[in-house]
Formats: C-alpha cells, structure tokens, sequence
C-alpha cells in the first residue's frame, strides 16, 4: 500500500475527544471471549501474530484511573481489550454526576461514526451477492439522487472520494446544536443540501471525510434490498452475530435504551465556570446510517472479531475495509495522503504496527473499535468525554491506545 500513515501521535488527535485522569478505577482480567478464540495469521500474508505477550493490566488500569464529576475530561470510561494474546477488560468513572454512583461496565452508548463500519460492511455484502458493482455509478441505481454531478462509483462512496460536500446542521457550536436537539433530520433532505452545493472536486481525485458518502449508501442499501436500512443491518449482522444489545433509535427515540452512563459536555459560563450539561438524550437521526448505532463494548467487540475474521464480509470483498485510495487528503494543509478506507482507517505506531479501525463521536460519548488485522489485540473502549466533538487531543483515549498496544 502507497499510503502515507500518521503516527500513533497524530491518530490520537484526530479522535477528536478529550480525556485526563480522575474518580476510582473498576478494572480486573478477562478470559477471552469465545469470539476471539481465532488462531492467528487469519489475513493472508500474515505468518506470525504481531502481539503474543497479554495486554499490560497495570498500564491499562492506570489510563482509565480516576474519571468522574469533578474530572475536567471524562466522567468514565469502559474497556475491552482481546485477542490471539490475551484479553482485558475494566470500567472506571460515574454512571451520572449527580449520584456518584459507579460506571455501568456493561452500559450502551452512541457508537457514532462506528456505525460507518456496519453500513460498509452491508454495502460489501451485497456487492458480494451482485446485488451492486463498486465500480458502477451510484446514479445507475439511484437515479436522479445526485443531479449535475458526473458518474460517482460505489467504491467512492465507500471511501469518502465521492466529491460530495457536508450537508449543513444547525450551527457551528454546542449552543446551536443543543439547541436542536430533538429535531427529526430526513436523510433525503440532507443530501439534497449537500448535493446543492455541487462537488468540492472530481470523484476520485482526493479524500473528505465525511457523514453525507454514509447518508447516500444507506439510501442505495433501502433500493437493494427493498427494507429499511436499521433492518437490513438488523438481519444481516446484528442477529447472526447474536449482537442482542446493539441497535438503532426509532426515528423519534431520544434516549438510550437498557443500562447507560450519562454522557455530558461542559460548557464555560461567562464568569469562567464550568457546568456539565447532561447530552445523553438527543435525537440522532441527522446521523443515521453514518452515526446512528447504540451498543456495547461486548458487542462491538464480538463485531470486530467477527469481521476481520472474514465472517461478516467475504475475503474478497473485506479487502475494501484494509484498502486506502492512492489520493490526498483533501483536508490535509500539509498535502498528507489520504487514511480512510471502505468504513475504516489505517493507523500506524511509532514502532510501525499497522492497526485498522474505527472512531467514533457523539456530545458525552467516544469510541473505537480497531486491532491488527491478524487479531492478536483488539481494542474496544467508550469514553464519556466532556467534550467529544473537541479538537484537543484525548489524554484518556490516547492512554488508552498507548497501553492497549504496549509491546
């Protein structure tokens, strides 16, 4: 692969979630999950697992050590780390600021952008299936979706190199987006802003990341298989992996369903001081295909196992999942080359493992999914960051990462 990777470092600050240390950590050892009993080398090319020493506990414990009210990052944090080489788990934090009481270990969350992952893996699927071409335009089965826009393939669509411009929300800040909390988003709405802007530039040519390339696969999943598209990634992965506690919100569901730890933003008053204010109820349909999914670190954990194990995708098509464009970043000032792939990322550590997975932000929530592609460690964490949508790095999340992957 030609691509040019950031470094561990980098990668954190994309995350795009805040972290810091805090309130008392809940963490003990795992045995590993029956999902993650795969004998390694499952990738082709793969001869020996990358990771055959068991996660460091003791590194682990102390990065979600002390979360909680008074933290000025993260109210809590849950942890899944698995694999060939041994598993880990821990919680730490509150479950909501005003009791105190501790961090649900086995609480639902916004998974945000993961749900990314799971619209690519459907889209795969049926390319599988020759229900759909990746090389044919998306205009030939979904015509007059993307009108004055030259042909955009499938695979473009997959890996953000469509052209296609954001659809705009409400505003720019927390303020503007609180306040339209509840608003019920139509998807079809969202690309017919988007696609009034006209392209930013020729399909294929750069990478933009982006909510609306998602927005537009789910419409082409709901023509393929004739359901809604929550369905389709219901029958299709979510009930073969026995994932019983992941699901999508109903169209004017505004709260998570089953046990959860609250999720807030602070926000600095006029006088400097800092208020949290809860955000766990919001309505997500402006996300939909591209950031709709609740879950839990269990499921999403049994998901990733599932499906770099080439048992939610078949190899051929999974390959798009490990594949970056040959093309900038169109977001890049530096000219850097592009990291996304069909539903993922590539990220590279300092030392030169190569990971892949994916990030995930909703206000009060954080979250990543991602290992070695030969399984020998997993990652699966939520943080309740205070403000997860911000630009800073995440000390929390970037502690994380740093002592899931400890060699």
């Amino acid at each position: 692969m030609k691509a040019r990777t950031r470094t561990l470092v980098a990668a954190a600050l994309v995350l795009g979630v805040v972290a810091g240390p805090a309130a008392a950590a809940q963490a003990a050892p795992a045995p590993a999950p029956a999902s993650a009993r795969v004998s390694a080398g499952v990738s082709a090319g793969v001869t020996s697992p990358v990771f055959t020493a068991p996660p460091n506990a003791a590194a682990l414990r102390k990065a979600i050590a002390g979360l909680g009210a008074q933290n000025k990052d993260a109210t809590a944090a849950l942890v899944r780390v698995g694999g060939t080489s041994g598993s880990w788990w821990g919680a730490s934090g509150v479950a909501d600021v005003r009791s105190g009481r501790a961090a649900v270990e086995d609480a639902r969350f916004r998974a945000g952008s993961v749900t990314k992952t799971f619209t690519a893996a459907v889209v795969l699927q049926l390319a599988a299936e020759g229900r759909v071409n990746l090389d044919r335009p998306v205009q030939d089965y979904l015509p007059g979706l993307l009108p004055g826009f030259e042909p955009v393939k499938v695979r473009q669509l997959l890996n953000y190199t469509s052209g296609l411009q954001s659809a705009d929300g409400p505003g720019d800040t927390f303020e503007d987006e609180y306040a339209h909390r509840f608003d019920l988003v139509d998807p079809h709405a969202l690309i017919a802003d988007a696609v009034a802007k006209g392209p930013e530039f020729r399909p294929g040519e750069k990478q933009r990341y982006s909510n609306i390339h998602y927005t537009v696969l789910g419409v082409l999943i709901e023509k393929l298989t004739g359901t809604a598209y929550e369905k389709a990634v219901e029958d299709r992965i979510l009930k073969p992996l026995g994932l019983r506690h992941t699901s999508f919100p109903a169209r004017t569901q505004n709260r998570i369903p089953g046990p959860y730890n609250h999720g807030y933003q602070a926000v600095t008053g006029a006088d400097g001081g800092r208020t949290l204010v809860d955000v766990s109820d919001w309505n997500s349909s402006s996300n939909w295909a591209a950031g709709d999914l609740i879950s839990t670190t269990a499921d999403l954990e049994r998901f990733t196992v599932a499906l770099f194990a080439g048992r939610v995708v078949p190899k051929a098509q999974l390959e798009e999942m490990f594949t970056v464009p040959d093309v900038p970043d169109a977001g890049s000032e530096k000219g850097e080359h592009a990291v996304q792939t069909a539903g993922m990322k590539e990220f590279i550590l300092p030392d030169g493992t190569k990971l892949y997975g994916k990030t995930g932000s909703r206000y009060g929530y954080s979250t990543v999914i991602g290992g070695t592609r030969d399984l020998s460690r997993t990652l699966v964490y939520s943080v309740n960051a205070t403000d997860a949508k911000g630009r800073d790095m995440n000390a929390v999340a970037y502690g994380i990462i740093g002592a899931a992957f400890a060699k």
